[in-house]
Parts: C-alpha cells; structure tokens; sequence
C-alpha cells in the first residue's frame, strides 16, 4: 500500500510537470520555474528537496519579474492539492521565499491561496486530523506575516519620504503585533504523537528559527520602546506597555514549554535554546508609576535621570556569568553554540534593519530556514539566510 501510494504521488508530479511544460509563457506564467515548484512540493513525504528549493529562491533573487509567475505558479499547486505532503512542502517553501528578502515578495500582503480550511484526503482519519491542524496552523501564520511584512514596507516608506520617527502609540501597535505573531508560531506543532514525522519536524526547524527572531525583535523593539515612555511617554503609552509586559510575562512561559516539547519530540534547532528570563520588574514598576503620575526621579541640575542601562549574560544551564549595566528589556545570551545580541534597536523587517540576530554553527546548510553562520555576519547580519 505504501509503495503504491509513492509509486501513484510520483505519476501525478509527472503529470504535472509535462502539463507545465506545455503551457504558453507570459507575464503569469513560466512553466520552468512551474516544473521547479512541482518538483519542491512532490509528493514524497519521505524527503524535502532542498536542491529544487534553493533553485525557487534563486529565480526570486534574480529579478522582479519572477515573482508573479512564481505565485500564480504556487498558488495553483497549493489550491489544487488534497494531500497533505504537497500542502505543507509549499507552506515551507513560501516560508523561505519570505527569507530571500526582496521588495516584491515582501508586498503580496494576504497570501494567494487558502489553506485555512484544508482537509487531508489521503491519509486515515487520525494521522489527518492531526496533520490538518499542523498546516492550518502554519499558513495562518504565514498569511498574517504576509500581511505584516506588506503593511510594514508601506509604513517604512511613509516615514523615510516624509524623513520623521515613528509615533510611538504606532511603535508599541507594532510590538501586539509581533506578540500575536508569536502565539500563532506557538501554534505550530505536531498536536499527537502519530503525527510526528520527518517532513513535521522539518517544518517545526523552520517554525523554531521563526521563534527566535520574532523574539528577539520583539525584545529589541520593546527596550527601545520603553526608552521613548521613560523619555517623554504619556499615561496613554505606559499603559499600553504595561500591558505589552505583561502579555511577555505570560508568553516567556509558553515559549519555555514550547520549547521543552520542542526539545522532547527531537526538534535539533531547539537543543540549545537557554533558559527564558522573565519581564524584569522594575520595567513593571516604571510604567505603573508614569501611569499614576508619579514624578520621575531628577538629578541635581534638575535633569530627568536616565533609567538604569544593564545587560545580562546567560549561559546555556541558565547560570548567570555576567551582569552589567541594564535594566532594560534586553539581554545577551550566549551558549556553546549560537548567540542571540539583543542590544540593537528595532527596525522594519524589510531586510534594512539593523535588529536583533541569532547564530549558530549546527544547522544544516541545506534547510530551508537557517541560521546565518557567525563569521559570515557583517554590517547587516541577518538571522535567516539562503
């Protein structure tokens, strides 16, 4: 039965392929790059092809003009499709589009296709409710960082032609943002033990590296948010980051459990992540007392006092090694092999952003979403890369 069903998935990428290879090209339509998305999206759920993969993010790379034909292209694979290997191959793979960072990309707002209500009609009934929940899960993601990214670029490009900072109400919106971004990420995961298979876990890599600039971006965002209140904040914006801090308080506990199942089900990218810090307090106490009016503390030239700079070191065991001036909502932390600095201020994720990284030297080089070797960061590092 399970040879037949390979043998019967590998005739209908056949079919696919030589129905592609006959279409008319245009401005819509390239049945090359139709032939290399088929490929990436095959039926076999034994393994991912990573080959074909790289050669869709190169075509993106490459001009502009790819782009539609690649969405129309992957669209009607992902539209047409019952089976959940093909549906979840091209969620990972418009996953990794998102990463190749070009401006076309980054503006199809809401994806093109639907996966929302997808229903497997290929496997037996608990394996797909089980994988139907997985790839709901991952394209509700996916099309809400869609829309994110192409509301994001909008914004960007208002404020650098009219040369002005950003309102900081606008500031902290964006941070909810980032925090509804990460319960949805917090979503993706195998929901029972039949259904942790190879291409899952894959998946889940993918999903891990998310997690962690997400993270880290919303950390970087925060602190430098926090630095405006204390600054020149109202009761208006305290209280919606005293909110933001505590939605974190609550999420730094799920990511923890998140993790740890992460870890138990044999996620690799999950092996190393350090312990998560909780909210630091006096952040809690600051904003409360802006928002009951509390004066702020003054200097003796009557200068308002800057809040506190620390940053904090954290080994992979969780033992604190070091720590020095910031009570800042942000932290280094380092283990034996990959570091997250999250001591630079946030920007867009339009690919011209000076945020918050993370390295590592044990992920795979051929995975779809990577971590970006430490000795090939330069003066924009990046977290994910091709």
């Amino acid at each position: 039965m399970r040879l037949w069903k390979k043998a019967a998935g590998a005739l209908k990428d056949r079919n696919s392929i030589l129905i592609a290879s006959i279409s008319r090209k245009s401005a819509y339509r390239n049945p090359d790059l139709e032939a290399v998305i088929i490929k990436a999206t095959s039926h076999d759920e034994s393994y991912l092809d990573y080959k074909n993969s790289q050669r869709v993010f190169q075509w993106v790379r490459t001009s502009p003009i790819y782009v539609k034909p690649l969405m129309w292209g992957l669209s009607t694979r992902m539209e047409k499709t019952r089976n959940w290997v093909v549906a979840l191959k091209g969620l990972m793979l418009m996953h990794g589009i998102f990463h190749c960072k070009t401006p076309g990309v980054q503006m199809i707002g809401r994806l093109p296709f639907d996966l929302s209500s997808f229903s497997d009609a290929h496997s037996k009934q608990d394996k797909a409710m089980g994988y139907n929940v997985f790839i709901r899960a991952y394209f509700l993601f996916l099309d809400q960082k869609s829309a994110f990214l192409a509301a994001e670029m909008k914004v960007q490009r208002v404020l650098r032609s009219k040369q002005m900072e950003e309102p900081l109400v606008d500031e902290l919106t964006r941070l909810q943002k980032w925090q509804s971004l990460l319960d949805m990420l917090l979503q993706i995961k195998p929901p029972a033990e039949t259904t942790i298979v190879t291409l899952i876990l894959e998946a889940m890599e993918c999903a891990i590296v998310e997690i962690y600039d997400v993270y880290s971006k919303f950390c970087s965002g925060m602190a430098h948010a926090l630095l405006r209140i204390y600054e020149d904040g109202g009761k208006v914006e305290a209280s919606m980051a005293l909110r933001i801090l505590q939605k974190a308080r609550e999420q730094s506990g799920e990511l923890t459990r998140h993790f740890e199942f992460c870890k138990y089900i044999g996620v690799l990218n999950a092996t190393e992540f350090p312990k998560v810090e909780q909210v630091p307090e006096e952040d809690i106490k600051d904003l409360e007392r802006i928002i009951n009016g509390v004066p702020k503390r003054k200097n003796i030239d009557g200068m308002v006092m800057p809040q506190e700079d620390k940053a904090t070191v954290v080994k992979g065991n969780g033992e604190i090694v070091e720590q020095r001036e910031s009570k800042r909502f942000l932290r280094t932390i380092i283990t034996d092999k990959w570091e997250v600095f999250e001591d630079n201020l946030m920007s867009d994720w339009g690919g011209s952003s000076s945020d918050v990284r993370s390295t590592t030297t044990t992920a795979s080089s051929n995975a779809l979403v990577t971590f970006v070797p430490a000795s090939s960061i330069h003066d924009i590092p990046d977290l994910i890369n091709f």
